[in-house]
């Protein structure tokens, strides 16, 4: 990866090289890149999209116009699927930003988080039980 200056700030660019690369890393991933890798089609679409979001996030710019919310619910997503999300996201973000930038640019992305996982019923898992582990109630 060589020694890339990190961005001091967030803006269209910067978001861009966020997207490219944390997309490149989840398609690569063995527990998200099959689930993105069926629903997205044309991935050079859906990081336009996916920078148009961020910079409504990040920017306030008012270039997004859609619904993460029913995107979403239309995929098989697990708990266990946004904390590896997150975790890649903290990894780039931390990769392209310089800490001030990067921190919030993790919190946008842990409350949307949060509030698209309140949205699809998954439950915030604080270390309640190692994943994979069913609740049985006998």
């Amino acid at each position: 990866m060589g020694t890339m200056e990190r961005s001091a700030s967030i803006d269209e660019r910067s978001l861009a090289t966020v997207v490219d690369r944390f997309y490149d890393k989840v398609r690569a991933d063995p527990a998200l890149g099959p689930i993105f890798n069926d629903a997205v089609h044309d991935w050079d679409e859906h990081k336009h999209t996916l920078v148009s979001f961020w910079s409504s996030v990040a920017l306030g710019k008012q270039s997004y116009r859609g619904s993460p919310m029913s995107v979403h619910r239309a995929q098989p997503i697990r708990g266990e699927h946004f904390e590896r999300w997150l975790e890649l996201w903290r990894e780039t973000v931390r990769e392209l930003f310089e800490e001030a930038p990067a921190v919030r640019m993790i919190g946008y992305a842990e409350r949307i988080g949060s509030s698209l996982r309140m949205g699809l019923g998954l439950s915030e898992r604080r270390g309640a039980r190692p994943l994979g582990i069913p609740i049985v109630n006998q």
